[in-house]
């Protein structure tokens, strides 16, 4: 059988680990023919694609990036999808010699996935995205990298903070999402973490800034990009939308940090720590789960389970179908900010 693989959407560290996982189970152990698509659908659709076997993905696990490129181009030419989509989808397969796909993406990846599947083309899923809010997975790679990319960052900021007496509000990703924003939060000890999940006043935070201020302490506060404050009806955009139609997230943190200050006179300064949770190489865990996850697509590609999305669940990878996936949204518990918002102050 021959598979074509494609990665879709922002890059998240950890994509190269599962191209890699895939291939090695798929083509060294179980004998199939895989290739890559460069930079997405924008590959498949312009006949841009290499061979994928045991020389191409040596050594690539540690690399942060994805070595086939990625994009926010998109297979259909509506978003709803029209007929002549899925017949010019099945004729170029046709032409490469290939029986379905590997799709390595989010949230808007494996709604295409669906679509596909729906259609009667086969697809298997890998969850990739730092945002980590995809449903049916407990973590998806890319998150773990991006929360101590975080993390690091917020130990280098209290330091200048104290320094300086300063209260230091870093914005973190996570669109709608703010699990990056929690995971950072309580790994870097930050006495505040904003999430979009959970509204909070501006003089609830103010509040929490002066009693950092009243023990000798200087406030650090995680922000993340999709948090808004109480009366707020939209998020802090930046101008333009992405290839989605979605709104460009980004900038909270330089609207609320002169807000602290002119409410606590506390001196604040604003960093947005922006793409570069990213990049890099991924951590051990995020080349863990993503390999795993390439191993388990590429057993499940083998048995003909199409239209599952490879996941994990406490230890174990499992596969869930698209069905359970798209449409939905995981979100901040409260009873997880809950937990934490405490300990705020």
């Amino acid at each position: 059988m021959r598979i074509g693989v494609l990665c879709s959407g922002g890059d998240s560290p950890g994509m190269n680990a599962a191209i890699r996982g895939v291939v090695l189970r798929g083509v060294e152990v179980l004998g199939h023919e895989m290739i890559g698509f460069m930079d997405g659908w924008r590959g498949f659709l312009e006949g841009d694609w290499i061979n994928l076997d045991r020389s191409a993905v040596r050594g690539i696990a540690p690399h942060g990036g994805v070595m086939l490129g990625t994009s926010r181009v998109s297979p259909f030419s509506s978003r709803a999808g029209e007929p002549g989509d899925y017949e010019m989808i099945r004729g170029r397969m046709a032409e490469y010699g290939i029986e379905g796909f590997v799709l390595i993406g989010g949230d808007g990846t494996h709604r295409v996935s669906k679509m596909l599947h729906d259609q009667g083309i086969h697809v298997v899923g890998l969850p990739k995205t730092i945002d980590n809010d995809i449903v049916g997975t407990d973590y998806s790679f890319g998150f773990d990298t991006a929360v101590s990319t975080a993390t690091e960052a917020i130990d280098r900021l209290r330091t200048t903070g104290e320094s300086h007496r300063r209260c230091m509000v870093l914005e973190v990703m996570g669109r709608n999402a703010g699990w990056i924003a929690l995971h950072a939060g309580m790994a870097g000890g930050a006495q505040v973490t904003l999430i979009p999940e959970h509204p909070e006043s501006l003089e609830q935070i103010a509040e929490w800034v002066l009693s950092v201020q009243e023990r000798g302490r200087s406030s650090l506060v995680v922000v993340a990009e999709g948090f808004r404050l109480d009366g707020m009806t939209e998020a802090v955009t930046s101008p333009g939308v992405d290839r989605f139609g979605r709104p460009r997230l980004g900038g909270i943190a330089e609207v609320l940090a002169p807000l602290i200050e002119e409410r606590t006179n506390i001196e604040t300064r604003a960093t947005v720590l922006g793409y570069v949770q990213r990049g890099g190489s991924p951590t051990a865990f995020d080349r863990v789960l993503a390999t795993r996850t390439g191993f388990a697509g590429a057993d499940a590609i083998d048995a003909g389970q199409w239209g599952m999305l490879a996941a994990l669940r406490g230890d174990e990878i499992v596969l869930v179908p698209f069905s359970e996936v798209v449409g939905h949204f995981k979100a901040v518990p409260a009873r997880r900010y809950l937990e934490v918002r405490k300990n705020f102050g």
